[in-house]
């Protein structure tokens, strides 16, 4: 039959809260309660009549609480077949009466892992027993309801009630395969931990992140999109509607550029379609803002905007007057949040400090790739001077502020900038030279003069081409990372053209 009765249940769960209504529900239908430990304890206070597992097996609970559920008689209770004649007369013969709920959740590893504790402390809070009841249960959906999750309690009670204290098949199947999803999860984060610094690290790929969380569609509306991850965990979001999938995107994007600005001067970052069309520092957030508007107002509509200190009201009134997508920052001031808040849909995420992973992932033909993030950005002391004039300090400062946008920006790219204000960049073009003149015609188009500015580019310059545009349209200083056979060739047009260039002997492309 498909609609199962509930006469029996098991109860073993690390996280108490929520669990009371459950119980409730479980007495009012007269349900037999096997418990262990401190769950044991919380149902006899909440009036409950609870068989101690240990009173089932005859065998105590050993080894500090290691092993406490690892017994045939509650394993066999949960998995023998109620329509197999030889497992209903195995159980009767060895005494094992029918289990026909188990409610499990785990001990919580990943945030232990979190958390920073001890090794020690990390492995005991691998869950053996609870993970082997979600699989037998989940396995059994047949004949057994589990619950893996204290997210599912209200849900499941609500079940109960509505049916009677019975549950469909259809019922078990949903809650087994979120039971699976439980522990695969668990599984795959005690790999991540226990392969750390050992060879197996580097012979498996497992991964798993959650929740799910489906988006309007993906990059385009003909597709659909989910984000897997707990977005919560970076952003507060005050306002606006859902991001989606390009908003994502493009968020992640800023988010990465803006970690670049630690040095607790003002900044503020536009960027549409992942690259920056806008990067400035300054005195003020508004100061800062604006000069970043000046760079491009045109491709700053509809843009992402992100800066890197409270968001104040003489800001906020700036702000207001672009149509943008999406404003990220670490706090807002009281007096700014009713400003941008007057455009229903305009999204504004609270940024909170959270470690980002070391490892970046993509799918790729019919597999994935991985590789290190990308932490590596280069400073003053890392800059090599190979020219006979070195930069100035206010180049230098200028070589650094456009080497940290270059590296966020698609290859390939040049970057134009001043110290704390990016003029333009010449972005995603399939050759150098195509990214110089586009930046060039866009530092025009937006009334910069390039007399005395900076060049950044993302990896060498195999030709002399580049320097000599550059030279010719006022720039004075270059960085880039060198190791083209034939530097040396653009070294002399810079000596020629008396300007400065910098080796960093890093590249960073990006795809």
């Amino acid at each position: 039959m498909s609609s199962r009765p509930i006469r029996a249940a098991l109860l073993s769960v690390y996280h108490k809260d929520r669990l009371a209504p459950l119980v409730q529900v479980l007495r009012q239908h007269g349900v037999t309660l096997y418990s262990t430990g401190g769950t044991q304890k919380f149902l006899e206070d909440e009036g409950a009549e609870v068989t101690a597992v240990e009173d089932l097996t005859g065998f105590p609970e050993v080894f500090g609480g290691r092993v406490k559920t690892l017994h045939p008689k509650v394993f066999g209770g949960i998995l023998h077949r109620r329509h197999e004649a030889s497992d209903l007369a195995q159980a009767e013969q060895h005494g094992i009466p029918p289990i026909d709920l188990v409610v499990v959740d785990l001990y919580p590893f990943e945030e232990t892992v979190a958390s920073g504790a001890e090794e020690q402390d990390v492995i005991e809070k691998i869950d053996i027993g609870g993970i082997s009841l979600l699989r037998a249960a989940a396995k059994n959906f047949r004949d057994v309801l589990v619950i893996s999750s204290r997210d599912q309690y209200a849900a499941v009670t609500e079940l109960l009630t509505a049916k009677n204290g019975t549950t469909d098949l259809e019922d078990r199947r949903h809650y087994a395969a979120a039971a699976f999803a439980t522990t695969s999860h668990y599984d795959t984060e005690i790999f991540q931990y226990m392969s750390q610094g050992t060879a197996v690290a580097g012979t498996a790929l497992r991964l798993s992140a959650q929740p799910a969380t489906p988006l309007r569609y993906g990059e385009n509306p003909h597709q659909a999109g989910t984000f897997y991850g707990d977005l919560t965990a970076l952003f507060d979001q005050l306002h606006g509607k859902q991001l989606s999938y390009n908003n994502l995107v493009d968020v992640d994007a800023a988010v990465a550029l803006m970690a670049e600005f630690t040095d607790g001067e003002p900044a503020c970052a536009i960027l549409k379609h992942t690259n920056a069309c806008g990067v400035a520092q300054a005195a003020t957030l508004r100061e800062a803002y604006v000069n970043a508007l000046s760079c491009d107002p045109t491709s700053a509509f509809g843009g992402v905007i992100i800066v890197n200190k409270e968001v104040d009201a003489a800001t906020a009134v700036e702000l207001n007057q672009l149509f943008f997508e999406v404003l990220i920052a670490p706090s807002f001031a009281a007096d700014a949040l009713p400003v941008l808040q007057s455009k229903k849909n305009r999204i504004l995420l609270l940024q909170k400090p959270v470690e980002f992973p070391k490892k970046q992932i993509k799918t790729l033909l019919n597999g994935i790739i991985e590789q290190d993030a990308d932490r590596q950005t280069e400073t003053a002391e890392d800059f090599r001077t190979v020219t006979q004039s070195a930069p100035t300090a206010e180049e230098t400062e200028a070589l650094v502020f456009a080497g940290k946008i270059c590296k966020h920006t698609k290859s390939n790219t040049i970057v134009l900038a001043r110290a704390g204000q990016l003029l333009a960049s010449g972005v995603g073009q399939t050759s150098r030279v195509d990214a110089l003149r586009q930046a060039i015609e866009k530092a025009r188009t937006f009334g910069f003069d390039l007399h005395g500015a900076v060049m950044a580019s993302d990896a060498f310059f195999p030709f002399p081409d580049c320097v000599e545009i550059a030279g010719a349209a006022g720039i004075r200083a270059v960085v880039q990372p060198g190791g083209s056979i034939k530097d040396a060739d653009s070294i002399k047009a810079c000596d020629e053209l008396g300007m400065a260039m910098v080796l960093t002997g890093v590249r960073h492309f990006k795809h």
